[in-house]
């Protein structure tokens, strides 16, 4: 089989800078599981249809994530009882790249995302005043938030040579909190980020050719529900299950 570096080097390079052009802050975002033998198939009929990100001759870059919330988890409780225009806060190290940025996440009743950001010099677990202003600017909610979960994984990012779109493909995902720790080796999440929803999208299509359907899903949400096992989870109980039968080998 074709392993995963050797189809991404049949892709032409796009760099950090060229992709100012397709930031796309505000966007609709289409979210999918996977498995990473159905990504490798996928993807080795794309090269032409797609530029990957390159940073300092690597292709698939590491984030470390690691995401707020109130003491009592209100974000994660509005996201599992399906409450819309929703928050996520969370503070994002660009590794190879060196960046890290504070970034407050919007979801509006209308499933648009909405994205604003600050640069940091660090990732500091405890939020800092100015951090804490930027946070209230953003929601006005005035609550106090904690750290809850660090979030690793490596992503490749495709940009589309036609259409105003962006394709995130994470892979290697990890979580802990507490010292607890899960890692996932076969799971892939593809995220479609567009101005609006276009279906024909190449990625897309091919995913449909293989019945692979949309999932909402949320990186953070399904780490609280994994390794917090306190927390109700009954809505993304379906979720965790395909996500253990991706990792399993279970799902083609």
């Amino acid at each position: 089989m074709i392993q995963l570096s050797e189809i991404l080097s049949a892709f032409p390079s796009i760099s950090l800078k060229e992709m100012d052009g397709v930031a796309l802050m505000n966007r609709t975002d289409t979210k999918f599981m996977l498995s990473m033998s159905e990504l490798e198939e996928i993807l080795a009929l794309l090269s032409d249809k797609y530029r990957v990100l390159e940073i300092n001759g690597l292709r698939k870059n590491s984030y470390e994530t690691l995401y707020y919330d109130t003491a009592d988890f209100l974000f994660y409780r509005r996201h599992h009882s399906g409450k819309k225009n929703r928050y996520k806060i969370r503070k994002r190290k660009y590794v190879e790249s060196n960046l890290t940025f504070l970034e407050v996440k919007f979801k509006t009743n209308k499933d648009r995302t909405e994205k604003d950001r600050v640069k940091l010099p660090l990732v500091s677990e405890d939020l800092l005043e100015n951090e804490k202003t930027f946070i209230e600017d953003e929601t006005h909610l005035g609550l106090e938030f904690e750290p809850k979960l660090w979030n690793s994984f490596q992503r490749i990012t495709l940009v589309n040579n036609e259409m105003p779109e962006r394709l995130t493909i994470d892979l290697g995902l990890g979580f802990s909190s507490n010292g607890k720790e899960i890692k996932l080796n076969n799971f892939v999440i593809a995220e479609v980020k567009q101005e609006r929803r276009n279906r024909y999208s190449p990625f897309m299509v091919e995913l449909k050719k293989r019945m692979i359907r949309e999932d909402s899903i949320s990186k953070y949400c399904l780490g609280v529900a994994m390794l917090f096992p306190e927390m109700k989870s009954n809505s993304f109980k379906s979720k965790i299950l395909k996500l253990r039968k991706i990792e399993n080998g279970m799902v083609a």
